[in-house]
């Protein structure tokens, strides 16, 4: 790769560009099993499952999944917490050549249906919680069977110690059918020993779902390429840092883009230890601390501003933590500062996107912080700032612009969606839709996001999706859903809703309809009744004359 701006801020030891071992995040399994064999690959609340045993559990649920019916190229959906299951599910469905499809858990029915049914689906796992959920979808879906996992199969302790941490009703039975099979039932049957690997490096592994800026729910398809070479880039990062050495605490889901990438693909290609988290907060991230001494503790902000906000946390020896990697939202000065003034450790930004696999931009492990940034471009990974107008200039220093991204870690396309993929990929490069700029030494600042999204806690929410359900209120004749500024979510969602002449509408009745529609994050904390929506000379609903007249535009 050419000279580029940011390249002088890189750390010594980190490449400018990195000759890729072709070699699939699978296969990387394998690898990290021959060499640190002992080594903890899964920490589940003191449960630890060692880089060869988990290598023989992915063989045994492979082929449990090809006696169900799945061949290559087959699309399979998981929808699980951060526990055990979720490694050991995706990384069987890469082993055995088929595309694992990637489910919020906290999706209702209706975002389930949509994304199973986009996806072509043949197989979804689970939690067995969740069961009766897709039992309810399932006719309208194209998914053949399921298979329940329980949120207990890997605990150390029994059962019932687990209720502290989650709700009885969480651990459910399932009496297994000819459409229901039990992961553990399914594992029991099968033997650990070597099997092919049919993951193959060019064709597709993982597809992960996107709102996009239209709100329109898109699958972002990713070749074991883009995943592998993308943890490839986040590893060379770090060049003091060894494989088999490290341990992360696992606070962003697996099924997000960034927990896919860091807490899955990095970690199995490094060989370090991941310390699940089903349910991430500061509380239970104090607990981990002190019992597990993590080298790398990564999160959105929110965790760390709680963090900080326990006395106890600012009192415990944090001496283990080397670093701390953050996304999803900015991150404030003062919470950066105040880590660092705690343990010594740096705080490493992170900018991505689900359509560049997703890790873009970091700060230079070792090098100058810059609050308000989020760092320098990764290895082989060259970003433009176009002008607005047509995308087609790239502007000087300084000014604010469309973020364009080019890489080995940009999709392949959105699924089944050639015209969305149309727009945004152009000879090569992922045009984001983020607003950013470039200072003097090549750190990128994100100045606007993808039109309209808000993000709160980390989550990415899309307003149009929202507006959607409020839409269908029989008493609600518009609405128009913002991201205003909150202390603790970085943002939250209001709404603005325009009732019917002759109905009436309370704040709690509008919440209660989108709870049953929505999932919890998304679901409108703010609710203001107005007479009318702002609108453009051709009818177009101004957002952001709405968030403006909030008087809390974030």
């Amino acid at each position: 790769m050419k000279e580029r701006l940011w390249h002088q801020s890189y750390a010594a030891g980190v490449p400018r560009s990195l000759e890729y071992k072709k070699i699939t995040i699978s296969q990387a399994l394998t690898q990290s099993a021959k060499d640190f064999p002992e080594n903890t690959a899964l920490n589940y609340m003191g449960k630890r499952i060692s880089y060869r045993r988990l290598d023989a559990l992915v063989n045994r649920f492979a082929r449990a999944l090809m006696d169900l019916g799945i061949q290559p190229g087959d699309k399979v959906g998981v929808c699980l917490p951060n526990i055990p299951q979720v490694i050991i599910a995706n990384l069987a469905i890469f082993r055995i050549g088929a595309v694992c499809v990637q489910n919020n858990p906290l999706y209702t029915e209706r975002e389930l249906a949509y994304q199973l049914n986009d996806s072509d689906c043949k197989l979804i796992i689970t939690l067995s919680l969740l069961v009766p959920r897709m039992e309810k979808i399932k006719s309208q879906t194209q998914f053949e069977k399921i298979i329940a996992c329980h949120i207990h199969g890997f605990l150390p302790f029994p059962k019932k110690q687990l209720f502290p941490f989650v709700k009885k009703e969480m651990v459910r039975k399932i009496v297994p059918s000819q459409d229901v099979r039990v992961f553990s039932d399914l594992i029991s049957k099968y033997k650990p020993g070597p099997m092919e690997d049919k993951s193959r490096w060019e064709e597709m592994g993982a597809i992960l779902y996107t709102g996009g800026t239209t709100g329109v729910s898109k699958g972002v398809m990713l070749s074991h390429a883009h995943l592998s070479s993308n943890a490839q880039q986040f590893a060379s990062w770090f060049p003091d840092l060894k494989r088999g050495a490290e341990k992360l605490v696992g606070n962003f889901p697996v099924f997000h883009a960034a927990g896919f990438a860091a807490i899955q693909n990095l970690i199995i290609y490094q060989a370090w230890e991941d310390i699940m988290v089903p349910r991430p907060d500061p509380q239970i991230n104090i607990d981990i601390i002190k019992k597990y001494k993590p080298t790398f503790l990564p999160g959105v902000p929110t965790i760390f501003v709680g963090l900080l906000a326990e006395p106890v946390f600012r009192k415990m020896d944090l001496s283990s933590i080397k670093g701390f990697f953050s996304g999803a939202a900015p991150l404030a000065e003062d919470t950066i500062r105040d880590l660092n003034e705690l343990t010594g450790a740096m705080m490493c930004e992170v900018y991505g996107s689900t359509e560049a696999g997703p890790f873009v931009t970091v700060t230079p492990w070792g090098g100058r912080i810059k609050p308000g940034t989020v760092g320098v471009p990764m290895p082989d990974t060259d970003v433009r700032i176009m002008d607005l107008e047509t995308g087609e200039t790239e502007l000087p220093l300084g000014e604010h612009g469309e973020i364009a991204i080019k890489g080995p870690q940009i999709m392949m396309g959105y699924y089944k969606k050639e015209a969305a993929t149309a727009e945004v990929l152009k000879d090569g490069w992922f045009y984001s839709g983020d607003i950013g700029c470039f200072d003097e030494d090549g750190y990128l600042s994100i100045t606007d996001r993808k039109k309209d999204m808000i993000i709160a806690g980390g989550y990415n929410i899309y307003p149009v999706e929202v507006d959607g359900v409020l839409f269908s209120h029989p008493k609600i004749l518009e609405a128009c859903t913002v991201g205003v500024k909150d202390d603790y979510r970085g943002e939250t969602v209001k709404a603005f809703v325009v009732v019917k002449k002759g109905e009436s509408l309370t704040e709690q009745e509008v919440i209660d309809f989108c709870r049953k529609n929505l999932a919890a994050y998304k679901i409108p904390r703010i609710v203001e009744f107005i007479e009318e929506l702002p609108k453009s000379t051709v009818g177009k609903v101004l957002r952001r004359k709405l968030q403006e007249a909030s008087g809390q535009q974030a």
